[in-house]
């Protein structure tokens, strides 16, 4: 590989995680730990977990911006992000923090994480512009004003 395609390749992962940032008003959320809706969507997502990642490595047409949502640790505080890209490794998962932590004071926007299976919340995708799984946001919905989930949405295709 020439020194110019990887000082590009740099320059594109570089910029993956701001892109993201720049899609996602995602912002952070106090949800109890033991809110009954979240943990139905969160089981709701990781039952699903394999069918999402065989959709991940062959995306079929018109489906695109794969993510998941990965639970992060700090002492007791906890937080969940989206991380886009990533990919499969031998020992579970790898990719790019997404979102800016607001609780958590161990990552930061556009780190590259490992994780596994287990920290997995929740997965995404779109599907002809519209929202696919995102099974937690879905709930959020429902906690934030009519106006603000109105405007999610509309603005990034979702149908719940």
């Amino acid at each position: 590989m020439t020194f110019a395609v990887r000082i590009a390749l740099c320059l594109l992962l570089a910029l993956i995680p701001l892109h993201a940032r720049a899609q996602s008003d995602d912002k952070a959320m106090m949800i109890a730990s033991d809110d009954a809706e979240m943990a139905a969507a969160i089981a709701k997502a990781r039952s699903s977990l394999d069918e999402f990642l065989a959709l991940s490595d062959a995306p079929p047409p018109g489906t695109d911006k794969f993510k998941l949502k990965v639970m992060i640790a700090d002492g007791n505080a906890t937080e969940h992000f989206w991380v886009i890209p990533f990919r499969r490794t031998s020992t579970g998962f790898v990719g790019i923090l997404a979102n800016e932590p607001e609780v958590v004071d161990n990552v930061v926007l556009g780190q590259n994480i490992e994780f596994t299976r287990d920290d997995i919340s929740d997965w995404g995708y779109t599907r002809n512009g519209h929202q696919v799984g995102s099974f937690t946001v879905c709930v959020m919905f429902k906690k934030m004003s009519k106006e603000e989930a109105d405007y999610m949405r509309a603005q990034y295709g979702f149908d719940c």
